[in-house]
């Protein structure tokens, strides 16, 4: 026998796709499953994406109404009908475009929302900017104002250094003088 043939007796064909066993899915998960096997056995392959559905659109009114239709006694049985279709479909014309009219002010009413909230977060930004230049002047200012009076202290200090050295040589002068009684010494 043949070494490539098949249950009717036909050559199969060589270096194609093999055989995959037939798998049906039971739950959504596993039809998933076997939508990301099957896609991922060829990666190079792009992966087909829908379209989004369009959203659905009424007809738009007829610009010239040939059968104007009265509430004439003659109207026959089968007229109501469409003059009943005609009134749901103008209804349902008009539902839509108040659907529309009220998500183009709810988109609006949105963007100056955000556009409100951008201007908070830009003001309380500058606010707390501001605070921080303060802060940092002030944090300068405190450490001029401590290497000057660092300086007046080393200057005052030398100064004060002198007359207490010219004290403390008049001490020992006036000490030479004085008896020793007076300063305490027996």
């Amino acid at each position: 026998m043949a070494a490539h043939t098949q249950k009717n007796n036909k050559p199969a064909k060589s270096g194609g796709k093999e055989a995959q066993p037939l798998i049906i899915a039971k739950t959504p998960a596993e039809e998933q499953r076997l939508k990301l096997e099957r896609l991922m056995r060829n990666p190079d392959k792009l992966a087909p994406i829908p379209d989004r559905p369009k959203e659905w659109n009424p007809r738009a009114p007829p610009e010239f109404v040939r059968d104007v239709m009265g509430s004439s006694a003659g109207a026959g049985s089968g007229e109501f009908h469409v003059y009943r279709h005609l009134r749901r479909r103008e209804y349902q014309r008009q539902d839509f475009l108040d659907k529309m009219a009220d998500k183009f002010k709810e988109d609006l009413d949105y963007l100056d929302k955000v556009e409100q909230n951008k201007q908070a977060a830009e003001e309380r930004t500058a606010k707390r900017r501001k605070k921080r230049e303060k802060l940092k002047q002030k944090k300068q200012m405190a450490k001029k104002a401590k290497v000057e009076d660092k300086d007046d202290d080393d200057d005052k200090r030398s100064e004060s250094s002198e007359e207490e050295e010219e004290e403390e040589g008049r001490e020992a002068e006036d000490d030479a003088e004085a008896p020793s009684f007076i300063m305490g010494k027996k």
